[in-house]
């Protein structure tokens, strides 16, 4: 039964809202029979995240997950599509295909690794937090995970990608095409931080892809009574 959002918001002024406790189990304004509180929808959006970031490191937390995958396949950095041509010269540019592939493969081996940071995130959301999220579009939960937990996840994501490609190799190929162009005249040359660069853009496309399948997970939540697999899920997503 479709229940119109403005109802969540009756019964409780945004004082008493704002001023109730973590723990309370008042109802946050459903039509009476529903019984949804302000607990549940905490635990319902906890639930939906934590299914989004295992529906998400399922998909692209594999081989050819990201490589394969039209949605989320990271690009080369522009730095290293500008020398291709600089390269071909000396019959070397097969040498960049390679890194794309290994960059991807760094991100398939980072994503898996990277779930306890994305637990930590979902644990720490607070119930008004939870209130707002129930209420808002398809994707407030992952904008809320993504809005919140970005910069530090970015920060703790780093040094796992940096591991995942110096394991499938894409370091030392990045090595290897800096070494190729210092012997090409005029060739436009990687600088001292490319490196770090790349880890950088592996980073940040690589949470983008998770993110994309985390979104998608809580819209099927939303939309499809049969994504809904806890009783949890059925109590607040059903009633809104």
């Amino acid at each position: 039964m479709e229940i119109d959002r403005r109802f969540l918001v009756l019964g409780l002024s945004s004082t008493a809202l704002l001023g109730a406790c973590e723990t309370t189990n008042l109802p946050i304004g459903l039509p009476s029979g529903f019984g949804l509180s302000q607990a549940d929808a905490a635990l319902g959006i906890k639930a939906a995240l934590n299914n989004g970031v295992d529906h998400a490191i399922g998909k692209i937390g594999i081989l050819d997950g990201f490589w394969q995958n039209g949605r989320v396949k990271i690009p080369l950095p522009n730095t290293l599509n500008d020398i291709r041509s600089a390269l071909a010269i000396v019959g070397a540019d097969g040498i960049l295909n390679e890194l794309h592939q290994q960059l991807n493969r760094g991100a398939e081996k980072a994503v898996p690794v990277a779930k306890k940071i994305f637990v930590d995130a979902i644990t720490s959301l607070s119930i008004s937090d939870a209130i707002n999220i129930v209420k808002g579009p398809d994707d407030a939960a992952t904008t809320y995970l993504r809005d919140t937990t970005s910069a530090s996840l970015a920060n703790l994501f780093s040094p796992i990608m940096k591991d995942a490609l110096g394991q499938t190799g894409a370091l030392r190929l990045l090595d290897d095409v800096t070494s190729q162009l210092r012997s090409i005249p005029l060739a436009p040359q990687l600088g001292a931080d490319a490196r770090r660069d790349l880890i950088g853009h592996g980073v940040d496309f690589g949470l983008k892809g998770l993110f994309t399948y985390v979104a998608d997970e809580e819209k099927a939540i939303r939309d499809n009574p049969a994504k809904r697999t806890s009783e949890i899920l059925r109590k607040v997503f059903g009633a809104v």
